[in-house]
């Protein structure tokens, strides 16, 4: 299997996430994660660039909100 691949970039106005099939696979399991009910409001998980996103990206925060 690959390695998760996953790159951030974007403008002020549209934002991108790229990545190989395993980097897809490991975000939805994140997301899958953020929606346990178990968790409580206000839980987040920060990607950095060069620890679990590519170099070059922005860093991403995927965030459990419920009052949205």
């Amino acid at each position: 299997m690959d390695e998760p691949r996953i790159k951030v970039y974007g403008s002020a106005t549209e934002i991108t996430v790229a990545a190989n099939a395993a980097g897809l696979r490991g975000l939805a399991e994140r997301l899958m994660g953020l929606a346990d009910p178990e968790l409580r409001d206000g839980y987040h998980e920060h990607l950095e660039a060069g620890i679990t996103l590519e170099e070059g990206s922005v860093s991403l925060i995927l965030a459990r909100d419920e009052t949205l």
